[in-house]
């Protein structure tokens, strides 16, 4: 009895050991990534990789960040009746590559990918199949959570987490390999101010039937961009559905001969050169010739003009003649000094290079003293108008914030007092001039309006144009400018059939900072002096 009661011990602590040695092993497995519980189940699979970190806006915000998902792989050795396994994947995955999959199953291979980044539902439906030699493994999904708002910016990756677009693209190896897991990418932009924007430019596309648009919100004083915008965006979250079309950064990519809004620069280098001032003037009393060119005014005055209407009516005539007197070399060295010769730096790689005449007459002199004949992408010519008003620096474009305070070094390019000079004749185009659908009670805007006839075979297209609108403000004090283009609108019963830019693009730069104003701290005047008396306070040798 004895020996079979110690045999009886015996055969008892051995199958708690057992049952014990089991317990640990299927915790062990619970605990273990999906799919790994043996070394033969991974082989072939790729490297797991350290999380991608987030890409965040200047508050905070999130534009871009992973989130935890699973991929479907199979071990074809260990695969039961592949014909029968593939008829049930297919009922629960859309778009399985039924034939292509099955091919595999029945190869030699030990791993086959069958679907990359499951959703959720997803894996509960392929777990619930119970099919012998399927696996997860443990991955990341890279989410958008704003869509499209920031597509044309933040960019976007491939299905293994690599940069292919905007920020994730240049910023590629830094989002992959972080200081630590804190190290986020915070970026120049505010999501609220980005919202405005593209809310705006939506309803001014769809109301002028504008083949597209781009828009961008540029602080002048520091060079960052706290919201830019192109139409027609895309979704990153889905890249590989976007078209060409979609994809292009009208903004930073796209070069346009942008019209009247250059005036702001003739006029601008015209008073730092000498080569003019504010009590000068030109005759606009009749279209200008020259060779076999006329430079005609969209709205003739029909009259001498100073060098303030010339820029408040927006002048072709007088711009021509003023710049002859400003001179080629002189206008040359503005573009030069401008950044509008060479393409701008900005922390993406979509950026267009502008195209200028390779030999400059007298009449590319003339054209481009008012927007023609020489193509420059929408960053360039919000950098160079903050320029003209900012106390003279040309200060280069961020897309990423480096802190409260910070200022990027600029170049001087025109005196204070030649940029006290513009804030004024900024704000009478606004208060007296085309800008005047731009106004914002309050806000002191100041601004220069833009229509640009579309270069096509050989001539200009009469009805396809460029129309825009910038806008800065306060102008007191400016703090902050608005640009707005829209690509072949069209007029409407409310604008008379007028399409251009103090018509169709004034108005949502209006919106838009009777819309950021308050986000952004900007306070508006209680008692708001109007018209030339106004401007005086700005500067007194207005005539």
């Amino acid at each position: 009895m004895e020996t079979v009661r110690n045999r009886l011990m015996v055969a008892v602590f051995l199958f708690v050991a057992a049952f014990l040695l089991l317990s640990a092993r299927m915790v062990g497995l619970g605990f273990s990534p999906v799919g790994q519980s043996g070394e033969h189940w991974t082989r072939g699979l790729p490297a797991y990789q350290a999380k991608r970190v987030d890409i965040l806006d200047r508050n905070g915000v999130v534009l871009a960040t992973n989130l935890e998902t699973s991929s479907l792989y199979a071990d074809p050795k260990k695969v039961q009746n592949p014909e029968a396994a593939v008829r049930k994947l297919a009922g629960v995955l859309p778009d399985l590559a039924v034939g292509n999959l099955l091919a595999r199953l029945k190869s030699d291979k030990r791993f086959v990918w069958v679907r990359r980044k499951l959703t959720p539902q997803q894996i509960y439906q392929v777990n619930a199949l119970g099919l012998p030699g399927f696996f997860f493994q443990a991955e990341e999904q890279r989410v958008y959570p704003h869509g499209p708002l920031f597509a044309h910016l933040v960019g976007y990756v491939d299905i293994d987490g690599r940069g292919l677009g905007g920020i994730e693209y240049n910023f590629d190896e830094r989002l992959k390999n972080p200081l630590d897991a804190d190290d986020n990418l915070v970026l120049s932009f505010d999501v609220r101010v980005q919202h405005a924007l593209r809310d705006e430019m939506e309803r001014a596309v769809r109301i002028f039937q504008a083949k597209a648009a781009a828009g961008i919100v540029l602080d002048v004083n520091n060079g960052e961009v706290l919201a830019m915008v192109s139409l027609p965006d895309f979704d990153p979250n889905f890249a590989g559905r976007a078209s060409a079309d979609q994809i292009f950064n009208r903004a930073t990519n796209g070069v346009y001969e942008l019209g009247s809004v250059f005036k702001t620069l003739t006029v601008a280098m015209g008073l730092d050169s000498g080569a003019i001032t504010l009590a000068d003037g030109y005759d606009a009393t009749k279209p200008l010739k020259v060779a076999s060119y006329t430079i005609t005014d969209d709205h003739p005055k029909a009259r001498y003009l100073t060098v303030p209407e010339i820029f408040i009516y927006s002048s072709n005539i007088g711009a021509a003649q003023m710049a002859l007197d400003i001179g080629a070399e002189t206008q040359q060295a503005y573009f030069e000094k401008l950044g509008l010769f060479t393409a701008p730096f900005i922390e993406i790689t979509e950026v267009g290079r502008p195209i200028y005449p390779a030999y400059w007459r007298d009449i590319n002199t003339m054209t481009a003293a008012y927007g023609h004949g020489i193509a420059i992408s929408p960053l360039q010519l919000a950098s160079a108008v903050a320029a003209t008003i900012n106390g003279g620096y040309l200060i280069p474009a961020t897309l990423v914030h480096e802190g409260e305070g910070f200022r990027m070094p600029g170049k001087k390019v025109f005196s204070p007092e030649v940029s006290e000079q513009m804030r004024a004749l900024m704000r009478l185009t606004v208060i007296e001039g085309t800008g005047r659908q731009a106004d914002v009670p309050g806000y002191l805007v100041g601004g220069k309006t833009g229509t640009a006839e579309k270069p096509g075979e050989g001539v200009y297209q009469k009805h396809a144009t460029l129309s825009s609108f910038v806008g800065v403000f306060p102008m007191d004090r400016p703090r902050y400018l608005v640009l707005v283009v829209l690509d072949e609108p069209v007029g409407t019963k409310e604008t008379f059939n007028f399409s251009g830019g103090g018509w169709v693009a004034a108005p949502p730069v209006g919106r838009v900072i009777a819309r950021i104003a308050p986000i952004l701290g900007v306070e508006p005047l209680a008692n708001e002096v109007r018209g030339y008396q106004e401007v005086a306070l700005l500067v007194s040798d207005i005539p």
